[in-house]
């Protein structure tokens, strides 16, 4: 079993530069699961799977794909769904896919990984079986520099049904590795390579660093044998089970007893501030515990209380963030929601009562008006405010670009900005989810930046400057 703590050692250990490639499966290793499933869920939903091809597609499952023979044969028939299909119609299709039903499952080890190799100029290859339509949306949010998949047969716009060329499967993942490698002049002996599949060990043996990645058995027998390291990361795609409804139930159950507390324990001081401190301490309290969730501030708990009144910034991917924020922050704090927030049963009058910019994204004069008692709260009352730069839950454990309203915001307060960094949120409870699964989430504090400081010519890129703080605390980057 590899750490991955070890991993990223040997990939900053490596040379830099573009000169070493950094290979990634897909199925399986950049993503937890499946791709097609998802692509022929939804065409289940849209009634397009007729009982012939379900029949079809049982069997596959049941027997798997073992030789290139059946793959070419599963291809042949899947594929023919889409013939006579426009491609670009296909193409939005497969992107709106991935952004509702894959990305929520990509694997936070190995974009980690990913990560130290961009951070280390290595060329980022994606090399997968799976077809341009189930690849081109991952491919472009990894921004990779090459894409080694199977390609389909495009006629005048139009999806034919069959593949262009030979289907990237097994042995061929290892040829168009090699044929890659001879016109860009990779250093294969000291490239990276990644994937679960048993299918992928002659990909796996092209380079001088294998790893194999929660692997299958026949993959997982040949890197113990041959001292290739064995990544398991964390399942996203688990299924319901009774103790996560449990869970999930007795969470929500908890805030709002903590809530019910705080309420009284407000009226009996006849003080708001009171009622809402202690509904964002103690109700977090209880439902991070009673869910199993352990937070642990690993690093820079004095900035919490060093900066206050301040605007805590935060990186946004699950719908756990607000109440780890709320159980980190504890105090005199208040939020900016989206619109939709307001009508959450019990959420939406208690962020109401805090105090909480509700705000409509597509209308940019209410999010002025709306801002304007947070940023009054925070210069009048001393009431600092939490608030996700990227806007709304980003797709991949990464971080998205960052939008500037909070920097604006602490300009004109006058007050520092401290960058809060959520490692794990996304595992326990994955963007879209709606159950929480146990478990250890990581706080990194960072130390304040101060933009009433900085140039107005140079926000852009002092903004680009904490963003990229925040990234490298995510990932362990020194």
């Amino acid at each position: 079993m590899a750490d991955l703590d070890e991993l990223i050692d040997r990939i900053r250990e490596a040379p830099p530069g573009p000169g070493v490639a950094a290979v990634f499966d897909y199925d399986g290793t950049l993503i937890d699961g499946f791709s097609g499933l998802a692509f022929i869920q939804a065409r289940v939903k849209a009634l397009e799977v007729g009982a012939r091809e379900a029949a079809r597609i049982a069997l596959a499952a049941i027997r798997g794909v073992r030789t290139p023979e059946e793959f070419d044969a599963f291809l042949g028939w899947s594929l023919a769904a889409y013939a006579g299909r426009d491609v670009d119609e296909l193409r939005g299709w497969g992107r709106e896919i991935f952004d509702n039903e894959i990305a929520p499952h990509l694997r936070p080890e190995t974009w980690a990984l990913l990560e130290a190799h961009r951070a280390a100029g290595h060329t980022i290859v994606i090399a997968s079986s799976a077809t341009m339509l189930q690849i081109e949306a991952i491919a472009e949010i990894t921004d990779a520099d090459h894409v080694l998949c199977t390609q389909l047969e495009v006629l005048d716009g139009v999806v034919t049904g069959r593949v262009d060329g030979v289907a990237l499967w097994s042995e061929q993942k290892s040829i168009g590795l090699h044929a890659l490698a001879e016109t860009d002049g990779l250093d294969l002996a000291a490239s990276f390579a990644y994937s679960d599949g048993d299918e992928d060990v002659p990909l796996l043996e092209a380079v001088g660093n294998p790893v194999a990645v929660s692997p299958r058995p026949h993959l997982r027998r040949t890197a113990e044998q041959r001292g290739w390291p064995v990544l398991v990361g964390d399942r996203t795609s688990a299924k319901p089970t009774p103790k996560s409804l449990v869970r999930t139930a007795a969470a929500y159950s908890g805030f709002f007893g903590g809530t019910a507390i705080a309420a009284g324990l407000g009226l009996l001081r006849r003080s708001r501030r009171t009622f809402v401190d202690t509904a964002i301490g103690f109700g977090s309290d209880l439902a991070l515990t009673v869910a199993g969730i352990d937070v642990d501030i690993v690093e820079g708990r004095e900035h919490l209380w060093a900066h206050r009144p301040c605007v805590f910034v935060f990186n946004h991917r699950s719908n756990l963030d607000s109440l780890i924020m709320m159980n980190v922050l504890r105090e005199k704090v208040t939020a900016v929601a989206k619109q939709e927030v307001r009508n959450i049963p019990g959420f939406g009058q208690l962020f109401a009562v805090g105090g909480v910019a509700f705000i409509d994204r597509s209308d940019s004069t209410q999010i002025r008006e709306a801002l304007l008692p947070a940023v009054e709260a925070l210069t009048e009352d001393g009431i600092s405010l939490a608030l996700a730069p990227e806007g709304t839950r980003w797709r991949t454990p990464g971080m998205g670009p960052f939008k500037k309203g909070a920097f604006h915001i602490a300009r004109q307060a006058g007050v520092p900005v401290v960058p809060v960094v959520i490692r794990g949120a996304g595992t326990l409870m994955p963007r879209g989810g709606q159950l929480i699964q146990s478990g250890r989430i990581e706080v990194t504090v960072l130390p304040a930046s101060h933009p009433a400081s900085w140039a107005e010519d140079a926000l852009t890129k002092e903004v680009e400057a904490v963003r990229s703080r925040m990234m490298d605390a995510l990932f362990g980057r020194s």
